[in-house]
């Protein structure tokens, strides 16, 4: 494998060393796609201008690589002329990036169904190193061959769930966002379950040799650290998440990492962390050298409504005054751009604390102001008003417009009722997603985003006597995403009342066990607990109701006197959003200015499109590409399963096609042969109607096609 005539020997100078080789290839050999996001800045930036507006229409598909069933979110990478993936099952794949034939694949030792978003990969000349996620473990493979890298850890492994202060039992770590090599070193974060236990969250760099622990940073600090005055004084020994799942983006030049983090749990309900509890729900900028802290800024004060960074942040450089800014942008779910000057971390635009009001549920504090930008205006609608409510029928609303009143709305950041369903607007899937943004070297940010409203509930924790213990369990770790009710919100949250025809007991004791797509794993709950769990759902449990501490006390979340009622779309009676169009969108902001250049639907629904409702926009996941010839690429729309091309400067459609599956993954773009690629991951795990399957799929300007 080659990176052509750039290719350096220092690990020290590593990180550029892969930034340099994914921009260094000519017409006649290889750019590649060596890292995550297209670059250590995430800036989903190519070079490439073989595919440009005047040819973009002669696009075909150059190759398909079927992976079978499941939920594939993977932005593959291509070095040389090899493209490595991940299957639906966590196994890890080479293809020939010209012909997407198989070279390897690395069978999991665990077969898992959490999403491995991406690869890292690490050279120092000799040696070639992919990572990948495999269950709880960090894994190191031979890049050549797809072997365990049997120096790395223990038999080329090592287990996120060591090391976090926690019994690993009772603390699941993930990782779903590859971690981002520096010299020599591999640092990631992880994903944890959203209710008590909870990992506390970290951010850790490995030896990439070894495997061996360089340094960590306590995202969720101990006693003594900064931040932990922002908890209860005895919070750092049940709280748990405040984690990175989103990746990270990091300065090579300056060694400064850039850590987007989560939300405490529970996501909820605070009234055990009352605080402002950071680093939650911060935006962090570490030195990638040592992990301490250089600043942060917290987005989100004592977070209750799942408000967490989304996606890694992007690295660009504006023109402010006359002079040229290196700055660093953080989207957001709520809709909202952050851009701040990546070394001081100063606002580039305005920030200012908004008052909002107050939880009236025994326990909660909301903290009283939440900080919003001036600059640039929201790429997603911000409060719900009757006049934003559907036309799409009469009786569509009628039925909602019903409903509306009597929900609890008083704009962003309206604290969660007892009883009463509160409109959360963007909804818990944003504005933008995990997708990530992508910037052109003119300063502009181009980011896809969700426009729908969900609903959110609390209730008063019933008491457990006389209950079942599968149903015990299911309240304290299940009932928040699937509903007391066990109907879900479909199909992100699936419903649950006829699991039974779906599925068997063991593959149920699986997923429960592992995770699938966005549900993580619950390996703190006993095999005894599954058990019960499975038998409830099933209607089998027929055991005497009996107690449990471990699974149904204080650690599980059954201590706090009230509990989420699980997530659910504000939807009319068709199943439509219960909101105007368009539900999903693209936008392009200049963020030298501020200036929102374009803004169009992304997507549509079929069906609708049929009876002549186009443009609705679609709900979206997965991220945009944009090359240097100007063409923007997407697939990312829940409802159509299509691949589309815009003009970046204009926001014009100038290509589309149906992919097999739907295109919920970052692309990628890449040169190798003298040729252009254009590679998406697609699957139909979320798409109910669609034929299950996953692939990438290649397209290409095709002689005699």
């Amino acid at each position: 494998m080659r990176f052509g005539r750039w290719m350096l020997a220092s690990s020290v100078a590593l990180a550029s060393c892969v930034a340099i080789a994914r921009n260094s290839g000519s017409a006649a050999g290889a750019t590649d796609w060596a890292v995550y996001g297209g670059d250590a800045a995430q800036d989903h930036l190519s070079p490439l201008t073989q595919i440009n507006r005047g040819n973009v229409g002669r696009l075909k598909e150059a190759w398909r690589f079927e992976t079978g069933e499941g939920e594939l979110q993977t932005s593959p990478l291509m070095i040389g002329s090899t493209l490595y993936g991940v299957d639906p099952q966590q196994g890890v794949i080479a293809l020939d990036a010209i012909t997407g034939r198989l070279k390897w694949r690395h069978a999991p030792e665990e077969v898992g169904a959490q999403p491995v978003r991406g690869l890292s990969y690490w050279t120092d000349g000799r040696t070639l190193r992919l990572f990948s996620s495999n269950g709880s473990y960090l894994i190191a493979l031979d890049a050549e061959t797809g072997q365990l890298a049997g120096d790395f850890g223990s038999g080329g492994r090592i287990d996120l769930r060591e090391g976090l202060g926690r019994d690993p039992r009772q603390a699941p770590a993930y990782l779903t966002t590859p971690g981002m090599i520096y010299g020599d070193m591999i640092i990631t974060g992880f994903r944890t379950s959203e209710a008590h236990p909870a990992a506390p969250g970290a951010v850790r760099a490995f030896d990439v040799r070894t495997g061996k622990l360089r340094w960590r940073f306590n995202i969720l600090p101990r006693p003594g650290e900064a931040g932990s005055e922002t908890w209860p004084a005895d919070a750092w020994k049940s709280a748990g998440a405040a984690n990175d799942w989103a990746g990270m983006t990091l300065d090579t030049k300056r060694g400064m990492l850039f850590v987007p983090t989560g939300s405490a749990v529970d996501d909820f309900y605070g009234a055990d962390r009352l605080g402002a509890n950071l680093y939650a729900d911060s935006l962090l900028a570490l030195d990638a050298r040592s992990g301490t802290l250089l600043w942060h800024f917290q987005a989100v004060h004592h977070d209750i409504w799942d408000r967490d960074f989304p996606a890694a942040p992007v690295l660009l450089t504006v023109r402010r005054g006359g002079r040229t800014v290196d700055a660093v942008a953080q989207t957001t779910k709520q809709g909202v751009v952050y851009l701040f000057d990546r070394v001081t971390g100063a606002p580039l635009f305005p920030i200012e604390e908004h008052a909002y009001p107050p939880s009236d549920v025994p326990g909660e504090q909301t903290w009283p102001t939440q900080p919003m930008p001036l600059k640039p205006a929201p790429y997603a609608r911000q409060r719900l008003t009757e006049a934003d409510l559907t036309n799409r029928t009469p009786k569509a609303h009628a039925a909602v417009l019903k409903a509306f009143r009597s929900y609890n709305d008083k704009g962003p950041f309206t604290p969660f009722r007892v009883d009463q369903p509160t409109i959360v607007f963007p909804g818990y899937d944003g504005g933008a997603e995990w997708g990530g943004p992508a910037v052109d070297r003119r300063g502009v940010l181009y980011v896809n985003a969700n426009d729908v409203p969900w609903l959110g509930t609390l209730a008063a924790r019933g008491a457990e006597l006389g209950m079942r213990r599968g149903e015990v369990i299911y309240r304290n770790q299940c009932a928040a995403c699937h509903g007391p009710e066990r109907k879900g919100s479909p199909p992100a949250f699936p419903d649950l009342t006829q699991v039974a025809t779906r599925r068997t007991v063991a593959e149920m004791d699986a997923i429960i066990k592992g995770g699938k797509g966005r549900m993580p794993g619950f390996p703190q709950i006993s095999d005894g607990g599954r058990e019960a769990i499975i038998a409830f759902l099933r209607g089998t449990e027929a055991a005497p109701p009996r107690g449990d501490k471990t699974e149904a006390g204080a650690g599980s979340g059954a201590g706090a006197a009230y509990q989420f009622t699980g997530y659910q779309k504000f939807l009319d009676p068709d199943g439509y959003p219960a909101v105007k169009p368009p539900w999903g969108t693209l936008s392009a902001i200049d963020l030298n200015s501020g200036a929102m250049l374009w803004h169009i639907p992304l997507g549509e629904y079929p069906e609708l499109a049929a009876r002549g409702m186009r443009n609705t926009g679609s709900e979206n996941y997965g991220g945009p590409v944009v090359t240097a010839s100007g063409l923007l690429i997407i697939g990312a729309t829940l409802r159509d399963q299509k691949l589309r091309i815009f003009d970046s400067r204009t926001g014009r459609l100038l290509w589309q096609t149906r992919l097999p599956y739907v295109g919920m993954a970052t692309p990628i773009t890449y040169m190798v042969g003298g040729r252009q690629y254009v590679v998406i991951a697609a699957s139909n795990a979320r798409n109910p109607g669609g034929v299950k399957g996953s692939a990438y799929v290649a397209f290409a300007l095709l002689p005699g096609r």
